[in-house]
């Protein structure tokens, strides 16, 4: 299934993606699309929905982030061999953890925008892991029984404000639209290998990242399990997995987002995001 939310921001409904790509409408059996809902019983009772019994949402609509009640977004870093060598880093002996902050969630094509002070806006695709069920000290054998399925995240980026501002990364990450995710969440029965998806992101309408999920440092199951063992996973929460290289901070000379820079990204099978970046409003 194509589990989406759709509408206005902070109003939004509970959706599927019918076979046509038509959005029908899931109020009628579900208020949200968050909590029990995301467990593998919730999960199994919504694909013994008929589609077709469904309401088609007709006219144009915009899309919110795929999943409601979430409580914490958590970030690998340097997860992808080709990026640590683009960075210069070494790749990590463990996975690198940060968080972005709830306030960064938004929806797949909302507007981006540049922070007051930011010069190094950045980019980056990734694949999102949505969690469906409570998840403390699981194994990485079971990781995957507490997943819900994947979606696209742009892990947007200041990257002054991540690396020469001092302290954590987490204030390069959390202002406000730093974390388009959707369009849509994909169960992961529908996902036949999360770990051989093609990704890519242009920058109006330039290619600057093309990579793939099997090269990916940490797999699923390994960052599932990994973070279960420091804090508990709730349903809803998203970690997202990290970005192949084509970052604006690998280039030489680097190159950063401006004011009227549009993003398109996509990964195979999951769909596809557009962002154009508009200056910090209040």
């Amino acid at each position: 299934m194509k589990l989406l939310r759709y509408g206005p921001l902070g109003q939004e409904k509970p959706g599927v993606l019918d076979a046509d790509g038509k959005i029908r409408d899931l109020s009628g059996h579900v208020a949200d699309i968050a909590g029990e809902v995301l467990s593998p019983k919730g999960l199994q009772a919504l694909k013994a929905i008929d589609p077709a019994s469904l309401p088609v949402v007709g006219g144009e609509q915009r899309y919110g982030s795929p999943v409601a009640g979430v409580s914490k977004i958590l970030c690998i870093g340097l997860n992808y061999s080709d990026h640590a060598a683009e960075t210069g880093a070494e790749p990590p002996s463990e996975p690198i953890i940060f968080t972005k902050q709830i306030n960064a969630l938004c929806g797949p094509n909302d507007e981006v925008e540049q922070p007051r002070g930011s010069d190094a806006l950045d980019w980056e695709v990734e694949l999102a892991v949505i969690i469906g069920s409570r998840a403390k000290y699981v194994s990485q054998s079971d990781a995957m029984d507490y997943v819900a399925g994947f979606a696209v995240m742009n892990d947007v980026s200041e990257r002054t404000f991540q690396t020469k501002r001092q302290g954590q990364w987490t204030k390069g990450k959390s202002h406000d639209t730093f974390g388009p995710l959707g369009p849509w969440l994909v169960t992961k029965d529908e996902v036949a290998d999360p770990h051989a998806l093609d990704m890519w992101l242009d920058v109006n309408g330039e290619r600057r990242q093309t990579g793939n999920t099997n090269t990916l440092i940490f797999n699923v199951p390994h960052v599932v399990s990994y973070c279960s063992q420091f804090m508990t996973l709730m349903p809803g929460d998203v970690i997202t997995t990290g970005t192949p290289p084509g970052v604006g901070m690998g280039m030489k000379p680097p190159q950063y987002l401006k004011v009227g820079d549009v993003m398109t990204l996509g990964i195979a099978g999951l769909g596809e995001q557009k962002q154009t970046v508009v200056a910090a409003r209040d």
